[in-house]
């Protein structure tokens, strides 16, 4: 079988970073025998001034006939006004493909500093509604001013959306610790923060008895992860608390530059990393591909385990070992004190990807 993996080059440091992960992701494909194929479709800037949308139709319909995509970062905040006041193409993508899950692994690595010493997390976020005005809704936005000096914004929860979250972050507990931690705010966000709380019990009483389940409050979770991270291992939460709370842990562990993510459906992975564009290095080759390389891993494991494919574990396994080895012998980036440029890292990477 031939797959099929999307590469969408972004904005800022997003086509160095992603070229970057192209080169060992064809490398390890070579390596492994996989049969895959990389069409490249436009984001960003690209696709308005070649389209007028940053997510234009023509990646749309492309991503439709696609098994995962590369996602990079994009300058959503630099766009003109008339883009600016559209879904950011994060969120067009995660809204228009139902990617309702987005998984976001923290942990220490090999010769980086971490804050927290030993720690290894993933935080499972709902990807679908929650409190993000601007994909929590079927049609329209789920914030408005009533007059001028008054702003209200809706919070989202439902049992469905919650259900099918609950599963995926159980499933990846039962390959690990079997401890799966749900963040909340159910003592003032009463009736969503205890439907989602109530719902993932469930969920793990009837299916997952063997996978034992704490919850916290969000406020307090921040505190519990800065004073023992090595104490948890799966965490579930919502939308906007996944997105801080991810950020936190991968600082916590060594810098937001090395956190990777997939948000997925039913069939399909997005590659994403949990970082920005960064255009204040943009096209100086010094930004670091980490995040991004890692995510191209999880595309590959997720993959690997929808198809039942050995030859796409083979080469999630040839990525992951290589980049942890070159970061273990000290060939980084400068933003982790070392002096490898983008393409070096990652074709030193390659290279020994090549003679494994």
């Amino acid at each position: 079988m031939t797959y099929r993996i999307g590469l969408l080059y972004g904005d800022g440091i997003g086509p160095e970073i992603t070229k970057a992960t192209e080169v060992i992701m064809r490398a390890a494909v070579e390596k492994a025998g996989a049969e895959v194929e990389f069409p490249v479709y436009p984001m960003g800037w690209e696709g308005i001034e070649k389209y007028g949308d940053p997510v234009p139709e023509v990646t749309k319909e492309g991503l439709k006939t696609v098994h995962g995509w590369v996602f990079a970062p994009h300058d959503s905040a630099a766009y003109p006004e008339e883009q600016f006041r559209k879904t950011n193409p994060s969120g067009t993508m995660r809204h228009y493909f139902d990617l309702y899950s987005n998984m976001r692994p923290a942990r220490s690595y090999p010769g980086i500093k971490s804050r927290v010493g030993e720690g290894d997390v993933i935080v499972f976020r709902e990807n679908s509604e929650g409190s993000l005005p601007d994909r929590n809704m079927y049609k329209g936005l789920g914030e408005f001013m009533p007059n001028p000096d008054m702003a209200i914004s809706l919070n989202v929860c439902t049992r469905q959306a919650t259900e099918r979250l609950a599963h995926e972050a159980f499933k990846q507990a039962m390959k690990r610790r079997k401890k799966l931690t749900i963040v909340h705010k159910a003592n003032v966000i009463k009736l969503p923060g205890e439907l989602f709380r109530s719902t993932i019990k469930e969920i793990g009483a009837k299916y997952y008895p063997e996978v034992a389940i704490d919850d916290y409050h969000i406020d307090a979770m921040t505190a519990h992860l800065v004073k023992r991270m090595k104490d948890f291992d799966v965490i579930i939460t919502t939308n906007l608390f996944g997105d801080i709370l991810s950020d936190l842990a991968c600082e916590l562990t060594g810098s937001l530059g090395l956190g990777p993510a997939i948000n997925t459906n039913d069939h399909q992975c997005m590659a994403q990393a949990a970082h920005g564009s960064a255009p204040d290095i943009a096209g100086r080759n010094i930004a670091n591909p980490v995040g991004i390389m890692l995510s191209a891993v999880m595309m590959f494991d997720w993959l690997a385990d929808r198809y039942k494919e050995e030859k796409l574990a083979l080469v999630a396994k040839l990525m992951q070992d290589n980049i942890l080895k070159t970061m273990e012998e000290g060939f980084v980036t400068p933003d982790l004190g070392g002096q490898a440029s983008t393409s070096g890292f990652a074709e030193a990477i390659a290279e020994k990807i090549k003679n494994a």
